[in-house]
């Protein structure tokens, strides 16, 4: 990311907000080198392949055939197979090679309380993201998160005090009608699906202001950050799914947690969710900045096809319009932000 003082810090927001990971995204690539093109053919392959079994297999469980609607619980128990993976990999690491980029883990009390405004923001965009997935078709799920880009405008120039140019403005402008012309268009249309996208959109925009900001408590290391992230969230999250009424439910009225099959599907999501860091983590590591920014929107694009064609879901008119224009103006933004960079 670039560091210079009138510049919008670019996370992987920017380029695609369609699955959250649960750890934080790589924050800095290093200087861009030739690689392979089948190393970079199959990183961004299985980046495609993680990142769209995330939404797929959340909406499965969320709505689908598993029929769980507890969004909340789904959130914490997959950041806790996240939690435990991180565990694995970091005491893999200290003897295999091949998992050193995760450094062993540690929880200081006094880093603990400099990350938690973090880890605040953080549970509350993967809450409404789970939310927002619930009560919405996947084909109009990236609308309604689409708004992710205005608020980042919007907060960096509040709270950083930066300014965007106009041909992101732009851009911004063309997200906003598709938003609303998308939402017109619903077929089955949630006020509260909208509103919680709405709200994970805000989170998002504040989670990538608040991890550069609270980065320099782990001195600059993203893999450290994500030991205090992912710990603290369970903790944070844990009263919320009690107090919600979720986990009591889930005892007295769920017949999914007998049995296997869920629990597996449940894992396996949690374990996506985990992967989303590694792919990432590759994608900065071998691939161009270019090449992040044209598979992030190819991605979208590819998952609202896959999503009408898998879960059948009925499209107007109106709403193909809304979800054109969503997806076209992230992908601009993300390539005048790719531009921006370039020319800095």
């Amino acid at each position: 990311m670039s560091s210079r003082e009138d510049d919008i810090p670019m996370s992987r927001k920017d380029r695609d907000e369609s699955e959250e990971p649960f750890l934080p995204a790589p924050v800095q690539s290093k200087p861009e080198r030739q690689h392979p093109t089948t190393l970079i053919a199959a990183v961004v392959g299985f980046y495609f392949a993680i990142s769209l079994s995330v939404v797929f297999l959340n909406k499965i469980i969320l709505s689908g055939s598993s029929d769980f609607p507890y969004a909340l619980f789904v959130t914490w128990y997959q950041l806790l197979v996240a939690l435990v993976l991180l565990l694995i990999w970091a005491q893999l690491g200290k003897s295999k090679k091949i998992f050193s980029i995760i450094p062993p883990y540690e929880f200081d009390l006094t880093i603990a309380k400099k990350v938690a405004p973090l880890t605040f923001v953080y549970v509350m965009m993967l809450a409404l993201n789970n939310l927002c997935l619930k009560y919405v078709e996947v084909t109009f799920y990236q609308v309604a998160r689409s708004l992710s880009i205005n608020f980042t405008i919007i907060f960096t120039y509040l709270i950083l005090g930066k300014k965007t140019s106009a041909s992101a403005l732009v851009a911004c402008a063309i997200v906003f009608f598709g938003f609303a012309i998308g939402s017109y268009g619903e077929i089955n249309f949630s006020w509260a699906g909208v509103i919680y996208g709405v709200g994970s959109s805000a989170f998002v925009a504040l989670y990538g202001i608040y991890v550069q900001k609270t980065l320099g408590a782990v001195d600059n290391n993203q893999w450290k950050l994500l030991h205090y992230n992912t710990t603290l969230a369970i903790l944070f999250l844990f009263p919320i799914v009690l107090f919600s009424g979720e986990l009591s439910d889930i005892i007295n009225t769920s017949e999914a947690i007998y049995s296997t099959n869920f629990w597996l599907l449940m894992t396996l999501t949690g374990v996506t969710g985990f992967g989303i860091n590694i792919a990432m983590f590759l994608q900065v590591k071998y691939t161009s900045a270019l090449t992040n920014t044209i598979s992030g929107t190819a991605k979208a694009c590819v998952q609202t096809i896959l999503a009408a064609m898998i879960f059948q879901n009925p499209i107007s008119p109106m709403n193909a319009l809304g979800i054109l224009l969503a997806l076209f103006g992230s992908g601009y933004y993300s390539w005048v932000r790719y531009q921006e960079r370039v020319s800095k």
